[in-house]
């Protein structure tokens, strides 16, 4: 991803604001917004101005440090107080991406941590590890990157389904950072981005981000995947993960899962790319996580055209789950999960990460 506008950014040190892309805006615009308040954070995760697991994770922390860096005056009881009603408020903002909860729960371990220190050394902590939480979430995608871009073809297409890149996290991206690595070493990849609907990140996202770095993109409609797949066009399909259940089903966007049928029909291996952050292993199966339904107008208006009659029923789940069966391989920042199931997820991520 091009330099120039890091897809977050903490501005100054403290007190501090979050400054982002504005995702809603792309391709047609690139705008930036500045977040000074945990509300505007709240609101900016919500309708998608940051979305992707990883990003909302990294917003989340720095979220915290918002909320908290105003209230080095209180007690340190009600300093503790305030600490867990934002990190609630920020929770309650969108219930799939498990990388939310887990950058927030690294965020209230450091104010469990710090029991006698005063408040203003516990938000001085607390902005460290939301740095540090973007950091590592850079090295993450950056190993990703190469374990994955092995298992791509040397000349050939890849698919993918909604933005995994760059914008949905603080370095390349999982499955974009796959893809990317795989570029950059000199494999000859054309990208297919499904358009994603309802709000068409793969067409609006995906294919600008590969536009910035020169990678070969052509954009198709959800329904012609079969098609590009018949067609020979389409050797290996890689997409990004909002949530990992133990056994290694995997939540991602609507429609993931068609993607992941077609290509089991094709004969086409099918990848999910996702650092260890976004396992969780409190969940036995895909069935326990939780999906997110958004609003009805989503579908009914899509950027602003009514598209749908007025007393027609809509459904607008964010997120499917595709079985761990359908998956070739999780390429995570340790390794590869091959031949997924509860045993080799364990054996590369442990029992312990819970959201």
């Amino acid at each position: 991803m091009a330099d120039i506008h890091k897809t977050q950014s903490w501005i100054g040190e403290l007190p501090g604001k979050l400054r982002m892309i504005d995702q809603t805006r792309l391709p047609e615009k690139l705008v930036e917004i500045d977040c000074e308040t945990v509300q505007q954070v709240w609101d900016a995760i919500k309708r998608l101005s940051v979305r992707g697991a990883p990003a909302i994770g990294v917003s989340a922390a720095y979220g915290t440090v918002i909320g908290m860096q105003g209230e080095m005056g209180l007690s340190r009881s009600d300093f503790n107080s305030k600490l867990t009603a934002v990190t609630n408020h920020l929770a309650s903002s969108r219930p799939t991406a498990v990388n939310l909860f887990w950058a927030l729960e690294r965020m209230k371990k450091i104010a469990e941590e710090t029991t006698l220190a005063e408040p203003a050394e516990v938000v001085t902590r607390l902005l460290a590890e939301a740095r540090a939480i973007e950091f590592e979430d850079r090295e993450m995608c950056a190993a990703i990157g190469q374990f994955g871009a092995e298992l791509m073809p040397d000349d050939g297409g890849i698919l993918t389904h909604c933005n995994a890149g760059g914008l949905a996290t603080a370095g390349d991206g999982t499955a974009l950072a796959v893809l990317f690595a795989a570029a950059e070493a000199g494999k000859q990849i054309h990208i297919f981005a499904d358009e994603t609907r309802p709000l068409l990140q793969g067409a609006r996202l995906t294919s600008w981000e590969c536009q910035q770095r020169n990678v070969p993109v052509t954009v198709i409609c959800d329904s012609m995947a079969a098609l590009v797949m018949r067609e020979k066009k389409v050797h290996a399909v890689v997409t990004g993960a909002d949530r990992i259940a133990a056994n290694g089903d995997a939540a991602n966007k609507v429609g993931t899962y068609s993607v992941a049928v077609l290509a089991k029909a094709h004969g086409i291996p099918f990848y999910v790319a996702a650092p260890s952050s976004t396992f969780d292993m409190s969940l036995a199966s895909g069935n326990l996580i939780p999906i997110e339904e958004r609003a009805r107008d989503e579908i009914s208006h899509g950027f602003g055209k009514q598209t749908v009659p007025d007393g027609v029923d809509v459904w607008n789940p964010a997120f499917d789950v595709t079985p761990a069966e359908l998956i070739a391989g999780i390429i995570t920042e340790r390794g590869v999960i091959s031949s997924v199931s509860t045993a080799s997820v364990q054996a590369m991520i442990g029992s312990s990460r819970r959201h």
